[in-house]
């Protein structure tokens, strides 16, 4: 590890990270590595482990009254897909005309080790009046049901506290610098099984065809308007993502279809009132068409938002300072673990351009990575100031 006098290279502890294969729920020891380098930083390290997943917490400063600035991010990573797609090596962190790549570059290692190298940075330079807390996860991929809930159980287990919190997810669509999180999207799945009655096709007043009813359910969800946007938030979606029977013969009625939908919603509805409507319009289709019809909601998180204010004017600020482009301040994408700590403390999120995260051959501008340990090292020294 770097001498104390030392800055912290991002763009090293980001390879070191990514040479972690630690597709979710595995750690493959990423958090260990960010375990030695914080805690060789004056940091109070300790684990917040739950159902198998690594989470690790670390802390500068008392922990109490005075005011704290949190970071929170993951190390987990998803899956290469199939490995001979890639030309780089998907753990290799081989970097090439100032490109690193790397399954996790963008998502989101590199954000991971700019917030860890600035905060070490900062608290080593410039000490400040009050705590800095980094909250890593190894469970942000997958189901996230052991992974920032858990650090959360762990804080208000030991009283530790954030006043406020910044995410490193990638938020720039296009160039560094453009846009930051101040809200997300609700997002809900719902499995549909319709049941009918198998026969032939050739005698359908003998069967009960569960297709119709399937499509008229469909139809009827997909074209309807949730609404029109908000102050803050787009239109909420449904999306039909699947239907099937799992017929594979052409003169047989199915006795059963099935299907999903998911809605990414704003801050007009929640997934209980989405689920509402949804029973209802099922409820209408069962009459309808005498099938029985089953059901499953799975409510990955509700919209939020954290309104325009000071911590969205201080990231900006920063962000304006080393970049040179005013952030639009946005709620768009999917879901992040900002969901979860929306009801800690007042959260936004700010990292990388994320346009290849996910995908094969993923990676970094080695630019960027030190561009943003600049901004979130900025962030710290205006907070403190």
């Amino acid at each position: 590890m770097p001498a104390s006098n030392t800055p912290v290279d991002p763009v090293a502890l980001t390879a070191e990270l990514v040479r972690c294969a630690s597709v979710t729920p595995a750690n493959e020891g990423a958090l260990e590595i960010l375990e030695t380098l914080l805690e060789d930083a004056g940091f109070d390290c300790a684990w917040a482990d739950r159902g198998g997943i690594r989470n690790l917490f670390a802390r500068w400063g008392n922990k109490g009254n005075t005011r704290s600035f949190g970071f929170n991010g993951h190390t987990d990573v998803v899956p290469i897909g199939n490995p001979d797609d890639w030309t780089m090596p998907p753990f290799g962190a081989e970097i090439k005309a100032g490109i690193m790549y790397g399954r996790g570059t963008t998502d989101m290692k590199s954000g991971v080790a700019a917030f860890a190298a600035a905060a070490v940075d900062f608290v080593r330079d410039t000490p400040p009046d009050g705590s800095v807390i980094v909250a890593i996860t190894g469970d942000e991929e997958g189901d996230a049901e052991d992974g920032t809930t858990a650090l959360l159980e762990y804080m208000e287990k030991h009283g530790e506290r954030m006043d406020v919190c910044l995410v490193g997810e990638p938020t720039c669509p296009d160039k560094m610098g453009d846009m930051i999180k101040i809200g997300r999207r609700g997002s809900m799945t719902t499995w549909f099984k319709v049941i009918g009655k198998q026969g032939h096709s050739a005698y359908p007043h003998r069967a009960n065809n569960p297709l119709p009813a399937m499509m008229r359910l469909m139809d009827r969800l997909a074209s309807h308007e949730l609404d029109q946007g908000t102050e803050h938030f787009d239109p909420s979606t449904l999306a039909v993502v699947t239907v099937d029977t799992g017929n594979p013969a052409t003169n047989v009625i199915p006795a059963n279809c099935t299907a999903a939908v998911n809605i990414r919603f704003n801050d007009t509805h929640s997934g209980t009132s989405l689920s509402s409507w949804i029973a209802e319009e099922v409820a209408e289709i069962r009459t309808q068409f005498s099938v029985e019809i089953e059901t499953e909601t799975k409510i990955s998180g509700e919209s939020f938002i954290t309104p325009p204010g000071e911590l969205s004017a201080l990231v900006a600020q920063a962000v304006e300072a080393e970049t040179g482009l005013t952030p639009v301040l946005s709620t768009t994408g999917g879901t992040s673990d900002a969901r979860f700590m929306k009801s800690h403390c007042p959260v936004v999120e700010f990292g990388l351009v994320g346009q290849s995260m996910h995908q094969v051959d993923e990676h970094v501008r080695i630019e960027h990575i030190h561009q943003l340990k600049a901004i979130y090292g900025r962030i710290l020294k205006d907070y403190f100031a």
